[in-house]
């Protein structure tokens, strides 16, 4: 009896230790990309939104965008996700930033807007904060135009 339940238990304790370990591993450093610019209008004001994209972003499980409703809210919202993400120009300046992304994937949907006619900065970075394990993973630089 002790030989079968050692065959079972041997087998799904070696998988659930390889699926933590997998998972416990430190991620990449993003890799971020321009995708191009959108013109948009609000308010009688024009605008320009600049979108990125993360070459990587499957290297980020989409756990770590899951709703965190224990870790303090972004404003009103309570079920902020877990990782945070800012946008920085090449100075540290924030430019924007999303606290409700729901999977790694949306990390190929980032931005941040400028008024139309004015010079945007020549380089931006963005930097993943993990806040249940109080990682930040910071890019590369990226161009704002193509």
């Amino acid at each position: 009896m002790k030989s079968i339940f050692a065959a079972i238990a041997l087998p799904i304790l070696i998988i659930l230790c390889s699926g933590i370990e997998s998972f416990a591993q430190p991620k990449p450093n993003p890799v971020l990309y321009f995708i191009g610019q959108e013109y948009y209008s609000t308010g009688g004001n024009n605008f320009v939104r600049y979108r990125y994209g993360v070459d990587n972003s499957s290297a980020y499980p989409d756990a770590m965008f899951a709703a965190a409703p224990a870790l303090p809210p972004c404003g009103a919202n309570t079920n902020s996700s877990r990782t945070w993400v800012d946008i920085f120009d090449q100075r540290g300046k924030r430019l924007n930033g999303s606290c409700a992304l729901g999977k790694g994937g949306d990390l190929n949907g980032i931005w941040f807007a400028g008024v139309e006619g004015e010079v945007p900065p020549s380089w931006i970075y963005i930097e993943l904060n993990d806040r249940q394990t109080n990682t930040k993973y910071k890019s590369n630089l990226a161009e704002t135009t193509n």
